[in-house]
């Protein structure tokens, strides 16, 4: 008798047939891989369409724990695994890129209605039972929203593997805030197609200014609608996946999926560690494939009767343990504020600027420091040139600490600020971190999505970006219109809500929690640099107590009875 959890075992050879058509509904004809079980069975298609050429092959790292073999690409499903348990992995070159004619727009309608045209096609293949699904990591993660707003009625299931859900916030301005992550995407991907091995195919695919349609629409005019996902419009069956780590890309999306999306029938899960690695471990193909078996197999085996929210649960320096919950956010999670606590001057030269506290001080504080002018550089080697070494410097923002914790402290969900601020510019970017720091003094970094340390989280804002709508926001999560840019008047005190991505941390008792605010970019941002803007002169200013009550709240986590 077969475990109700385990799909029977299957093992079914591979055909492979290469530079398969596609055809679109405009007449083009997009070129696919389909590896399929040699068989005359029918059996569920698993997609991947996307721009990182299905021809090219992936030489995996040594510790990925899957072997490498010549069918590997990247972020996709591995054939060699897939198709013996009874599944046809295709890969479609999207339009312009690789083997396939047009003009590649990144994450765009016309890409979405390319995608629902190539799900259509898929199912109407005779070796095909009718089912498709989506499962893919990042780029092939991102645009499964998009596709789901299109609604393809043979689109049975999708799993986005970290994959961002909204273009403006969660990749290209966080907080109203260039990301450079994207724009040195952009530039590499156009690279590899006018100077790579794809331009003796494709030498003219990348014409589109995409870069020029991303900088020119710096607010969420509507430009970027088909690469934002219609909450009310995903109906389909979900298992998003995230990553703790991947704070400046893919985890915001993964979360709001999960409380925002229309379908009833969804999974959360977020693991840590590095991008690609977890996609293909046995615990992660393990989920995939236990879902896919479900909605496009129609194979009893329980995962949708189970807690819908598996997390790992962080203990620091990559320790974690893995944990179910019913629900996104915790429903017994104690909101707690800590208040900025300035009343203390800090002594010459130190890193700290005061305190984290559980009561509002009496008296109202104020902590001025520079707003670090690029002068006359303005370029992405000057933004890179931000992070000077890893943390705060004196002078540079504010930091402040907790006393000793007194016991292990659970923090896992969502966060926020609400500050108070003022500047002698017009403008002001605050990026946020919080901070893990042990006994002795030492920070406990995380290993993150790109392989390098992270801290616990991160959060921003430019201020002039600060109007919130007042539907989607929740104090623990505020939710920025980006519609408008409301300019400060030198010297003006505003009040401001960030938004720092989600996070899970237990902070062991001992250690202490350390929030940095700074006009730049600090601690473990390389990865994702931001474009410092030249306004950022003069002074900034952060106050706190009294009337002006800034606070960071926190998503505690009472220790089970």
């Amino acid at each position: 008798m077969n475990d109700r959890h385990e799909a029977p075992q299957t093992d079914y050879p591979i055909v492979i047939e290469k530079d398969v058509e596609v055809p679109m509904r405009d007449g083009a004809r997009l070129k696919a891989d389909v590896f399929r079980p040699y068989d005359d069975g029918k059996f569920p298609a698993i997609l991947n369409l996307g721009p990182y050429q299905k021809d090219k092959l992936w030489v995996v790292p040594d510790t990925l724990a899957e072997a490498p073999n010549e069918w590997m690409n990247w972020e996709t499903v591995n054939p060699k695994w897939w198709v013996p348990r009874g599944y046809a992995a295709v890969r479609v070159d999207g339009r312009g890129t690789g083997k396939s004619p047009g003009q590649c727009e990144p994450w765009s309608l016309a890409e979405a209605v390319d995608f629902y045209d190539a799900v259509e096609w898929a199912a109407a293949q005779p070796w095909c039972n009718g089912n498709v699904g989506l499962n893919g990591i990042s780029y092939f993660a991102i645009n499964q929203w998009f596709a789901a707003n299109l609604q393809p009625p043979s689109l049975k299931a999708i799993i986005p593997w970290e994959g961002f859900a909204d273009l403006y916030r969660d990749a290209l301005y966080h907080g109203g805030i260039l990301s450079l992550f994207m724009t040195n995407w952009y530039t590499a991907h156009l690279l590899h197609h006018l100077l790579g091995r794809a331009s003796q195919l494709q030498p003219d695919g990348w014409q589109v200014n995409t870069l020029h349609f991303w900088l020119r629409n710096n607010l969420d005019s509507g430009a970027f609608r088909g690469a934002q996902a219609q909450w009310d419009k995903i109906n389909v069956p979900m298992f998003s996946v995230g990553n703790w780590s991947g704070m400046g890309l893919h985890l915001r999306g993964n979360t709001e999926a999960f409380m925002r999306a229309a379908t009833p029938h969804k999974k959360l899960r977020i693991h840590l560690g590095s991008h690609v690695h977890p996609f293909y471990t046995e615990d992660g193909r393990h989920d995939q494939i236990r879902f896919l078996d479900y909605w496009l197999k129609g194979i009893d085996n329980g995962v949708m009767d189970e807690p819908p929210v598996k997390l790992a649960i962080r203990k620091g320096g990559d320790a974690f343990e893995w944990r179910n919950e019913n629900e996104w956010p915790l429903k017994r999670t104690r909101w707690t504020k800590l208040y900025l606590d300035l009343s203390q001057p800090p002594a010459a030269g130190a890193e700290l600027s005061g305190t984290l506290e559980v009561k509002n001080p009496a008296k109202t504080e104020a902590r001025t420091y520079p707003a670090s002018s690029l002068g006359t550089m303005g370029s992405t080697s000057a933004a890179s040139s931000q992070v000077l070494g890893g943390g705060i410097k004196p002078g540079m923002g504010i930091s402040l600490v907790t006393s000793r914790l007194s016991v292990d402290t659970e923090i896992t969900g969502p966060l926020a600020a609400v500050l108070w601020v003022s500047s002698s510019s017009e403008d002001m970017d605050l990026f946020l971190t919080l901070r893990n720091i042990d006994p002795d003094g030492k920070e406990i970094l995380e290993t993150g999505q790109q392989g390098a340390p992270v801290p616990v989280a991160k959060g921003w804002l430019r201020v002039s970006h600060r109007e919130l709508d007042p539907e989607l926001s929740r104090p623990y999560r505020p939710y920025h219109r980006h519609v408008r840019r409301l300019y400060l008047t030198p010297g003006e005190i505003v009040r401001v809500e960030v938004e720092i991505w989600p996070t899970s941390m237990v902070f062991k008792k001992g250690h202490r929690i350390r929030l940095d605010i700074q006009p730049r970019d600090g601690i473990g941002s390389a990865s994702y640099m931001h474009y410092h803007a030249d306004y950022n002169t003069g002074t900034n200013t952060i106050y706190a107590g009294g009337d002006k009550e800034s606070y960071l709240l926190l998503p505690v986590i009472p220790a089970a009875a």
